[in-house]
């Protein structure tokens, strides 16, 4: 019985649909360009706070995603709106 060695292309692709089940509710891939301004003030502020830049972004959009759900109505039509994206 011969195993024939994966690619490093069918490594990649595994791993990352492994990613859409990790942790407590799975991961997504964010895959753009952003201005040179952005990635630097996001570099500047994850060493400011001791934390990766993933780690970094990940708590700016909590942030301003609760202060946003904060302020809506659950019953509303804004709050609808708002969580129709994420369907």
């Amino acid at each position: 019985m011969t195993h024939r060695t994966r690619t490093a292309a069918e490594r990649q692709a595994a791993w990352r649909n492994r990613r859409a089940t990790a942790g407590e509710n799975g991961e997504r891939r964010i895959n753009t360009w952003v201005s040179t301004g952005a990635a630097l003030a996001l570099a500047r502020l994850a060493r400011h706070h001791g934390l990766t830049q993933r780690a970094m972004l990940e708590h700016l959009l909590a942030v301003a995603d609760d202060a946003l759900t904060a302020e809506l109505d659950p019953m509303s039509h804004a709050w609808d709106a708002y969580f129709t994206v994420t369907q």
